[in-house]
């Protein structure tokens, strides 16, 4: 089982690499990946080329490419995050890709969105781009708490 920190790696690196294909930034970003798992294990170099090769050929006849897209990140993702669990020394590399990768998309592809939801009086942890964001969820102040559990903060 991967750590949490190699898992988000993992996840980000298989949707940058998928998000580069059929743009600008696929050549950096398959050239990357074949040399990443030939430098892990040099007998995998042709077959994950091969598979590059397909799926960059299935998002350009693909009628919706985003959708077809979202259809290949968890494949990805799964292929990066057990690379790292049998050859972890790629770690530094793969972060190093997905970087370059990023750089290269064109703009539109670069903005990311998070929606978190904090309900109640719980707390969310949330990370996106290398920011940390925590948030304290008040509870719910528009209910007008009876005699007995009063927080003496009434509205």
């Amino acid at each position: 089982m991967l750590e949490q920190a190699l898992e988000w790696l993992a996840n980000t690196g298989g949707t940058a690499l998928v998000g580069a294909m059929a743009n600008s930034a696929w050549q950096t970003a398959s050239k990357g990946i074949v040399k990443l798992f030939a430098r892990a294990d040099p007998g995998r170099q042709a077959a994950i080329q091969t598979q590059l090769d397909g799926n960059l050929a299935l998002i350009q006849r693909a009628p919706d490419k985003n959708q077809a897209r979202a259809a290949l990140v968890g494949l990805w993702q799964m292929e990066l995050a057990r690379l790292l669990e049998d050859h972890p020394e790629v770690e530094s590399d793969l972060r190093a890709l997905n970087e370059l990768i990023r750089g290269e998309l064109p703009v539109e592809q670069q903005l990311w969105v998070q929606t978190n939801i904090a309900q109640g009086q719980s707390t969310l942890f949330a990370a996106q781009g290398g920011n940390v964001i925590v948030h304290q969820a008040s509870p719910d102040r528009t209910r007008t708490p009876a005699p007995d559990q009063s927080t003496g903060d009434r509205p």
